[in-house]
């Protein structure tokens, strides 16, 4: 999939959400001519993917997260067209999970807004685990409006 990196990097520590534009494909459409609704959820993980991305420097997220809970309220049909634009950002941060927003928008008009609830685990990569101390400030910096 190809990625407009308008404002990749927003929202990696940064104090803003990271904004990302993801382009859409023609087989993304359902049979009413809108983007399908499990797609949405797709094109949501990709945005949390490349938000939440460890990198090599930081040891966050080193042996990976899980999905606990996912909400999607869909705002609007989205048509298809070249790209979508998603925000992403912390907005709760627990002992061992947080949550995430994602908003989606076309035009500058809200499409969808969902909520995933995420959990590190541990080095067994089964296991939940504690947030460590660089993962929350890095989340505390990545806050979002909920």
């Amino acid at each position: 999939m190809n990625e407009e990196t308008s404002r990749e990097n927003a929202g990696q520590g940064t104090g803003e959400p990271f904004e990302l534009s993801l382009q859409l494909r023609w087989s993304d459409m359902d049979a009413l001519g809108h983007v399908n609704n499990a797609r949405i959820v797709t094109l949501m993980e990709e945005a949390r993917l490349r938000w939440s991305r460890p990198d090599a420097h930081t040891g966050r997220f080193e042996f990976g997260l899980v999905v606990a809970s996912l909400q999607v309220d869909y705002l609007r049909p989205v048509l298809y067209r070249p790209e979508i634009l998603i925000r992403v950002g912390a907005v709760r941060i627990g002992t061992k999970s947080f949550t995430v927003r994602h908003a989606g928008y076309v035009d500058g008009q809200p499409v969808f807004d969902g909520t995933t609830v995420m959990v590190p685990l541990a080095v067994d990569r089964v296991s939940s685990r504690a947030l460590s101390k660089p993962e929350r400030g890095w989340l505390e910096s990545s806050m979002m409006q909920p």
